[in-house]
């Protein structure tokens, strides 16, 4: 049995939070708004910022299987006071509040600003937001999105080297 909860977990992470990372990654270089005056080719397209948003949040939903299946995995394996897995769950806790809390509503916020005009089926709307506000609320989307990433890729770390384990590596 936790050799089936333990793929399943590592499946669901794959699966879930791998596209999660991707598209919440690659979302600020789509909403970012060029800088006035830039004649240089840039990646502002809101339909596509628009579609890897819809990624974050279906993927989100389904992501909640990783702690779930990791919980059981470790409740089978009976690892549930060891250190590296407090400290994995800790970091998952962080990450999915900062997704929660920060990450989509960011998203979300970019989207409703727009560029001034509607642009049907993304969800982006006449704005208020300068573009200079816009580029600045892009830049720290980004860097929320790389703490975010860096939890995950902390929480794989752990999950692989299991630091202080006697169940080995």
């Amino acid at each position: 049995m936790t050799k089936l909860l333990l793929s399943l977990h590592v499946l669901a992470s794959i699966l879930a939070v791998g596209p999660i990372t991707v598209a919440a990654s690659m979302f600020p270089r789509y909403a970012k708004p060029p800088a006035p005056g830039d004649d240089v080719p840039h990646d502002h397209d809101l339909r596509t910022a628009a579609f890897l948003h819809k990624i974050c949040r279906g993927y989100a939903v389904v992501g909640i299987a990783v702690p779930v299946l990791g919980l059981a995995t470790g409740a089978q394996m009976g690892v549930l006071g060891d250190a590296w897995l407090v400290a994995s769950i800790v970091l998952t806790t962080i990450a999915a509040a900062l997704l929660m809390s920060m990450v989509l509503p960011g998203q979300r916020e970019l989207l409703e600003e727009g560029e001034g005009h509607d642009l049907p089926g993304t969800g982006a709307g006449s704005g208020a937001l300068t573009v200079a506000a816009r580029r600045s609320a892009a830049a720290r989307l980004a860097m929320t999105t790389g703490i975010f990433n860096l939890l995950w890729a902390t929480v794989v770390v752990l999950m692989i080297v299991r630091p202080g384990s006697t169940t080995g590596a």
